[in-house]
């Protein structure tokens, strides 16, 4: 039996939300063309809302040494290994259009290791994952190898800050079940037929 429920804790109703809230998903469902389901599960605890998507559009929009696409990456890796559906199709999807890429985001959510990238890139994702399960194991050789591979004290900053706050999106996508958009999964993939 198949579950439609996006979240297991209540959605409310758009026009039930304070304006800026309302505001914001209404932004984004014009733009998209569909609302995703985060902002539909994280809408009925409106203080974590606001500052939950203004610490992700700080990190993921801001101008940066480290690409929009490489940002993905670094949410799709940490996303497989943390097992969250959401962000491994939500941000895979982003991934794919980003990198112009349709393998891209299935090679980096199952063995980012393997996957069709640069060393600069994996070395960046391996940080990253560090950063996400084991951050307390962080070394000053594990800096020195990023700036080896051209990445400023900024850069390794994002890269950091980009793994753990996906480590908490990851666990709060899982602990409320939230659902990926069916959208998501057609997002950037090759057309056959």
């Amino acid at each position: 039996m198949k579950d439609d429920k996006i979240s297991r804790f209540p959605i409310p109703e758009i026009n039930s939300l304070p304006e800026d809230i309302k505001s914001r998903i209404l932004e984004v469902q014009e733009k998209s063309g569909f609302i995703p389901n985060v902002f539909l599960a994280l809408a009925h605890r409106p203080d974590e809302f606001r500052a939950f998507f203004f610490y992700h559009d700080a990190l993921m929009n801001k101008e940066s040494g480290l690409s929009k696409g490489e940002r993905e990456m670094i949410v799709v890796a940490t996303s497989g290994l943390n097992s969250c559906i959401y962000c491994v199709v939500a941000h895979g999807a982003i991934l794919r259009i980003r990198e112009k890429n349709s393998l891209i985001a299935d090679q980096i959510a199952t063995n980012y290791r393997k996957a069709n990238i640069s060393e600069r890139q994996l070395a960046m994702l391996d940080f990253a994952v560090k950063v996400s399960r084991d951050a307390n194991e962080i070394s000053e050789e594990d800096i020195q190898v990023l700036t080896h591979h051209g990445f400023s004290e900024q850069d390794v900053w994002d890269i950091g800050s980009i793994a753990a706050f996906f480590a908490l999106s990851n666990r709060l996508a899982n602990m409320a079940n939230i659902r990926p958009n069916e959208e998501f999964y057609h997002m950037g993939r090759i057309e056959i037929g």
